[in-house]
């Protein structure tokens, strides 16, 4: 082979190799805007973290610092091993709530053990698919679900703008101003970030006496190290910690995924949600050998990252942790000063840009049935109520599935027909038959005044469980009291299936 040969056999293997790398490589690796976009996001996501995740901290009954050290390690682990790329996942109030008890009883060490057996219950729910269940949460509930957030973080701003200096308020109305015209200006700096780096500046060079972040609590002045819980490796801790850990496991996936399904309807992609739920587990297991407090998505904060900052990637994820503990470690002291009034002011913001306000527009309701408008409302209420996301999708989803049942039930209709010679009816069944449907069934033939011959047709509905069976077995049962002979036909595949396989075992015979 001739040099000019090689040459250009070497160039061609070099230029493959080349695609290859490129096809491994995510393009946004070679935009240095989105580069920017993801590393300021990140960096306003973690000065949010920080006075929620002390707050929180305060609610589970732990040291500050543990909230922070949960909110680091959740975020930058989530970043690698999540299904959803640029959710934030952090320590949150549903988890504290859960968790909060157990450690007033029993200490931080059964806090620990219970945060890494939820890790491990998530792992397995994860593996078993329950990411599968989304499927079943209704778009109404979904609904409401996102303006009961919405109503949440509100209301969690309010404790800071009740019996505060009067200088508070002008404040978070400058830093909503700047939010909302900053953009126009220029989108090459996060308008949150500039609103809180201005309001701190105007509040340390005036000299105004406001409440600040450091006013919350003590910041870390050094990283979390790994160790054991501090428990007893015994079954009755095990007994003691797991029903709390399956708890948080259960809220801790569904505020996630609900998270999840959320950012995908925002940013147009999809997300692999049984690796988020495996994501979470692992996550929650490295922060609880961390000594953390666990976590799971946390919405208002993605909200920031994702539909105000516009971030798109893992990277925004992993800063947002990395700055949390380097604004904490590093930079306390300038972080202490940080006017609670900034972040109220995003978080206020957040408020606006998360409630969906077309959901509840005068046009909307109008045109929407009663029993989506009655689904989203009791998701709300429920949620706002207890404040906790998961037993509002909980009460929804159980909602919605009244009204579904309701409104099915009425489809199954029954007509009548006598043959000429009245020597035998035919009666023609339309719509589904369940549980709810079915019930009626029994009392819609004429027992008495029909002929010998009863033949059902059942071409036009579909039997969908025992209690249907159950049912025509009854009507069946009805007419052979009385000497008469009755004759289904038209079930189609699955129907005859179930019918065959439990006719006559639900009622004892004919």
């Amino acid at each position: 082979m001739s040099s000019a040969s090689s040459a250009a056999s070497g160039s061609s293997a070099a230029a493959t190799s080349a695609a290859r790398l490129r096809g491994l490589v995510p393009d946004w690796l070679n935009d240095p805007k989105v580069w920017r976009t993801e590393i300021l996001a990140g960096l306003v996501v973690g000065l949010a973290l920080i006075p929620e995740a002390i707050s929180f901290s305060i609610i589970a009954g732990v040291d500050p610092a543990i909230g922070l050290f949960a909110s680091f390690t959740m975020a930058v682990v989530i970043s690698v091993v999540g299904g959803r790329r640029a959710m934030i996942s952090a320590a949150t109030g549903a988890v504290a709530l859960v968790i909060a008890p157990l450690n007033r009883e029993h200490g931080f060490g059964h806090l620990v053990a219970a945060v890494i057996l939820a890790g491990v219950f998530q792992i397995a729910l994860g593996a078993l698919g329950v990411a599968r269940l989304m499927r079943f949460i209704p778009r109404s509930v979904m609904v409401g679900f996102v303006n009961a957030l919405a109503i949440l973080v509100f209301m969690a701003q309010v404790p800071e703008m009740r019996d505060v200096p009067w200088a508070v308020y002008p404040l978070i109305v400058g830093g909503l101003a700047l939010m909302v015209f900053f953009p126009k200006v220029t989108t090459v700096v996060p308008a949150p970030l500039v609103s809180i780096v201005v309001l701190t500046v105007i509040t340390v060079a005036a000299g105004i006496a406001v409440p600040t972040v450091g006013d919350k609590g003590e910041l870390p002045s050094s990283l979390p190290v790994p160790g054991l819980p501090d428990v007893p490796f015994t079954p009755e801790t095990l007994t003691t910690i797991a029903p709390y850990a399956f708890a948080m496991a259960l809220v801790g996936l569904m505020e996630s995924l609900m998270t999840a399904k959320l950012v995908d309807d925002i940013t147009d992609t999809h997300s692999n949600k049984t690796r988020e739920s495996v994501g979470q587990g692992v996550a929650n297991i490295v922060t609880g050998f961390f000594g953390g407090m666990g976590g799971c998505a946390m919405i208002g904060q993605t909200m920031i990252n994702v539909k105000v900052s516009g971030a798109r990637t893992r990277l925004s994820t992993f800063m947002a942790g990395v700055f949390l503990m380097v604004l904490c470690v590093v930079f306390g002291p300038v972080v202490s000063d940080i006017p609670m009034a900034a972040l109220v002011a995003v978080m206020v913001m957040v408020c606006f840009a998360t409630f969906d306000w077309h959901s509840i527009a005068p046009k909307t309701l109008k045109r929407m049935p009663a029993g989506e408008i009655g689904v989203m409302v009791v998701t709300v209420a429920a949620v706002v109520t207890t404040h906790n996301l998961a037993v509002g999708v909980v009460a929804g989803s159980i909602t919605a599935m009244v009204v579904f049942a309701k409104r099915v039930a009425h489809f199954a209709e029954v007509s009548r027909i006598v043959a000429p010679d009245g020597s035998g009816v035919l009666y023609t069944v339309t719509g589904e038959l369940f549980f709810a449907s079915s019930n009626d069934l029994v009392g819609r033939f004429d027992y008495a005044g029909d002929p010998e011959k009863v033949v059902i047709d059942l071409s036009a509905t579909h039997v969908w469980d025992a209690s249907s069976v159950a049912a025509l077995d009854a009507i069946e049962t009805k007419y052979a009291q009385r000497g008469k002979t009755v004759e289904i036909t038209g079930l189609n595949a699955p129907s005859a299936d179930l019918h065959g396989r439990l006719t006559g075992e639900l009622t004892g015979g004919h």
